[in-house]
């Protein structure tokens, strides 16, 4: 399909000559002698490339610039016989892609032409991989169906619209990163940076001015000005990935920037206004740590405004045939490998606790993909450990099993009295020192 370009020169011998030398080189010509012909054919057709004089017999060229760059992806450039700094900066500030002063050699306009084509093409692929990366970031393409996940999507349908500083909660590899980046993609704010720090990956000394920057001369190397994460994330969001894993020194910076979204460079003296959405996530337990005076308690109610927790993978074992075809399909196709788990595998699957969560599932399924040698991938084929941790599933004492259904109960009987523990005594028919106590030895809060 060949490029469309519109050209609007009302000088008859410089239109035809560029009319020709488009032609020349393959590229479809809409040409005009008025702005108001050219105004009438973007009407009705859809141009790559506008070329435009600025002294037009019935209008401005700048309002071509202006009529054509508010609406699509269309580059403009600009010509004209009187070149001077004051047309190429009003032409620039219109959105045009750039200016050529006449006289100009034919290569010269041909070559400015392709740049425009180009820089089309970049264009419509930016916006087109923006709107697969919001595709990819809906909920539906976090995989579950269980109870605990759809509470999930659910808050995170509620809170993507919002500016509220969300906390999301859940052991290591449960995909706290990508709640955050979905939250990221279906919020206001997706046109701009998502900008991920992992806190536990950051040495103390270093996390001030990794997130908040530093001055040349702050201190032995550097060398000249470095933004912050806080900075760079200014208009989109930031992630605080590991959170609960920052000394107190540096909570109580991260503080400030919560109350009053101000910060200071390290370095600098020049207090710097930022609007940035939070996001903060821990597999911690932030209430214990406050407690325990390991984590400021002003911070953590700052960040725990929505909490999202995100189950462990062994209380939803029902999304793991789902993780387990999700997983396959990946790894055949990025390793060219079309292979099938045996009924045997699924099994020993399905019955394994992953203490890593779905991290270690997709793992688990990339090696055996990996180092598969037959077309199934069979009981050998499986990790040890998933064998040891389905064959101790399937065996285990009585009083476990026993416990587990007594912690699910008393649970249950405390939902339906909203939390009240002397109606959920009466409710069990035990005391309520004993509640006390079963709800101490389980862990029930």
């Amino acid at each position: 399909m060949k490029e469309m370009i519109l050209l609007i020169e009302d000088e008859k011998l410089m239109r035809v000559t560029l009319e020709d030398a488009l032609k020349e080189k393959g590229y479809e010509v809409m040409s005009f002698d008025t702005g108001t012909g050219a105004l009438n054919a973007l009407k009705h057709n859809s141009f790559d490339v506008a070329v435009t004089d600025v002294r037009l017999p019935d209008m401005d060229g700048f309002d071509i610039v202006r009529e054509i760059t508010g609406r699509n992806v269309t580059q403009v450039i600009v010509m004209t016989a009187y070149g001077t700094i004051k047309d190429a900066v009003e032409a620039m500030k219109l959105g045009a892609f750039d200016y050529i002063t006449k006289p100009f050699a034919l290569d010269e306009f041909l070559l400015l032409i392709a740049r425009a084509l180009e820089m089309k093409r970049l264009r419509e692929e930016n916006i087109r991989l923006k709107k697969d990366l919001r595709r990819c970031y809906s909920a539906p393409n976090i995989i579950g169906e269980s109870p605990g996940m759809k509470k999930v999507f659910s808050l995170i349908s509620n809170v993507s619209s919002l500016d509220t500083t969300v906390l999301i909660l859940g052991e290591s590899g449960t995909g706290k990163e990508l709640v955050a980046t979905t939250i990221h993609y279906q919020s206001k704010r997706n046109e701009k940076p998502l900008i991920k720090v992992n806190c536990a990956a950051l040495p103390d000394g270093l996390i001030e001015s990794e997130l908040f920057g530093y001055e040349k001369g702050a201190f032995t190397g550097a060398l000249k000005r470095k933004p912050g994460r806080f900075e760079l994330a200014h208009g989109g969001t930031i992630f605080l990935d590991e959170i609960g894993d920052i000394s107190l020194l540096n909570q109580a910076k991260i503080l400030r920037v919560i109350q009053e979204r101000q910060f200071e460079r390290v370095g600098g003296t020049a207090t710097l206004d930022v609007d940035v959405r939070i996001i903060a996530a821990t597999n911690r337990n932030l209430q214990e740590d406050v407690k325990a005076g390991r984590f400021r308690e002003d911070l953590y109610y700052r960040l725990n405004v929505i909490p999202v927790t995100i189950p462990p993978l062994r209380e939803r074992k029902e999304d793991i045939p789902n993780l387990l075809e999700f997983f396959m399909d990946k790894y055949r196709g990025k390793l060219s490998r079309y292979v099938r788990l045996s009924k045997v595998a699924v099994d020993m699957l399905l019955t394994y606790d992953y203490p890593g969560n779905v991290r270690e599932l997709e793992n688990i399924i990339e090696r055996c993909v990996t180092l598969s040698t037959g077309s199934v991938i069979g009981r050998d084929e499986l990790p040890p450990f998933i064998e040891n941790g389905a064959y101790a599933a399937k065996n285990r004492f009585l009083s476990d099993v026993a416990a587990e259904a007594e912690k699910d109960h008393i649970i249950n009987v405390l939902k339906t009295t909203q939390g009240n523990k002397t109606k959920g005594a009466e409710l069990l028919g035990i005391s309520r020192k004993t509640l006390w106590e079963k709800m101490h030895a389980y862990g029930i809060e």
